[in-house]
């Protein structure tokens, strides 16, 4: 019995050596693998991006030699940068809106570089936040009411592009009224103008630059700067888009109402065009009627013929 055992723990010894030199060998021939093994497509390749030697924000410089400063705004870059199906986007849709944009910021004395505010705030969309800020410009309700937008169920002037980039500048310059400066009234339209008052105050500095700040107001200025150096020429970043492929504002006509409006799809198809039509160009109608008790005269845009066909 003895020598059973004996032979049996042996052979136990002999198959536990053969699989640790099986294992060994198996193992030496995967990090061979490994090492022979080629990228999975060896023209691809990700870089890191080289952040512009100077900066600035409507003409007010950024202080990249600070390595704080430098590494935020190398954040927002490498993210819009490599978000490409969004920058994409961006571009596309700014072809389309900016030329509405543009001219408004110039009449308004507003820096042409808060566009790209607008492009950051809502992608140059009529989104809502889950705060309740709507339109291209994302205005909260009592903040719309002060500065002169109707805001009710039936009409939302907030999804006005043009009367919502008017009161977005009415804001911004009461900021700069009260800063001095750009960049932080910039800031402000996301942190408040009491809220960035208040940091400013506490930490006793001057600059949005210097200000300690939560992940949204600390990220905003960055995240403005990054579009712009990249929409302003977005080949250097390795974007190629034909002009063929951007979207183009579509010509329309404003016809004045001064009287309610019972049915928009009975009025759209006597303007030659349908519902969808009329509430793709005229989003701040809310409901399938116009009420207008008070028989305000409003503009309602109708694309001009042949545009939809």
């Amino acid at each position: 019995m003895k020598n059973v055992i004996i032979g049996f723990c042996c052979a136990v010894i002999l198959l536990l050596g053969i699989s640790a030199v099986q294992q060994s060998s198996t193992n030496d021939a995967l990090k061979k693998e490994m090492e022979n093994a080629r990228p999975f497509n060896e023209n691809y390749k990700i870089y890191s991006i080289e952040l512009p030697e100077q900066l600035d924000f409507a003409g007010e410089s950024v202080p990249l030699a600070n390595p704080d400063i430098k590494e935020r705004t190398d954040r927002e870059f490498l993210v819009n940068t490599y978000w490409q199906s969004n920058t994409i986007l961006l571009l596309k849709r700014a072809a389309q809106y900016f030329p509405i944009i543009e001219p408004i910021l110039e009449e308004q004395g507003v820096p042409d570089d808060f566009k790209y505010l607008a492009v950051i705030e809502s992608g140059l969309q009529n989104v809502t936040s889950p705060a309740g800020a709507k339109g291209f410009w994302q205005i909260m309700p009592a903040t719309g009411n002060e500065l002169g937008l109707e805001i009710n169920s039936n009409v939302d002037e907030r999804y006005h592009v043009a009367k919502a980039t008017r009161a977005a500048c009415t804001y911004l310059k009461q900021s700069y009224a009260k800063f001095g400066s750009w960049t932080l009234a910039a800031a402000a339209y996301n942190g408040g103008n009491g809220g960035i008052n208040g940091r400013l105050d506490k930490q006793d500095v001057a600059s949005y630059y210097d200000m300690h700040l939560g992940e949204e107001t600390g990220r905003y200025v960055f995240r403005i700067l990054a579009v712009k150096s990249i929409m302003q020429d977005p080949a250097l970043y390795g974007f190629e888009i034909k002009e063929s492929h951007l979207y183009k504002e579509v010509p329309v006509k404003l016809i004045t109402v001064n009287e309610p409006i019972a049915d928009l799809a009975v009025f759209a198809k006597d303007q030659g065009i349908n519902y969808k039509i009329l509430k793709i160009h005229n989003p701040w109608l809310r409901e399938a009627r116009l009420n207008n008790a008070t028989k305000t005269p409003y503009e309602i845009a109708i694309p001009k013929p042949g545009i939809y066909k």
